[in-house]
């Protein structure tokens, strides 16, 4: 869920309104609403794919909660518990997990594609943003040294 979450810059409520009809397996990543691309060190496509067949999902909500019996139910996963997950796995790797939220997979995504360097346009392509302003936080963010004004003068 993380993976295709970043992959896909995708908000919590598109997250969890996923559906098995809404995904098809394209040669270079996964088509949901958007293009995600594959990827060479962790892949949401795979992932998605494993998750799929370990849960034995065929249709309906891809994320769904699994109770203490480690059942997968057939509800769909709200939006809380996606910021929930997100937190929880910020904490086992070792980062202050109030610093994150639902949202960071999105920002994430954005913030890192700026910081590769990206296209702002492909960027806004992935995560549907309208404004090119709304979209310059995540970039600014990102490149704030990059190129910077005074970097070489002292």
């Amino acid at each position: 869920m993380l993976l295709i979450g970043f992959g896909g810059a995708l908000r919590r409520s598109e997250l969890v309104a996923l559906d098995v009809a809404d995904i098809e397996d394209a040669e270079t990543g996964l088509l949901v609403m958007i293009a995600i691309a594959r990827g060479d060190i962790a892949c949401p496509v795979k992932a998605l794919r494993e998750w799929l067949d370990a849960a034995g999902i065929a249709a309906g909500p891809i994320f769904r909660p699994v109770d203490k019996a480690d059942t997968v139910r057939d509800s769909r996963l709200t939006d809380r518990s996606v910021a929930n997950i997100v937190k929880a796995y910020a904490k086992r790797a070792g980062f202050d997990a109030s610093a994150f939220s639902g949202h960071s997979l999105r920002a994430g995504f954005l913030t890192s594609a700026a910081g590769k360097g990206a296209s702002i346009f492909k960027m806004m392509d992935v995560s549907r943003h309208k404004s090119v302003d709304t979209l310059r936080g995540y970039v600014r963010d990102a490149e704030l040294f990059k190129d910077h004004a005074g970097a070489g003068l002292l």
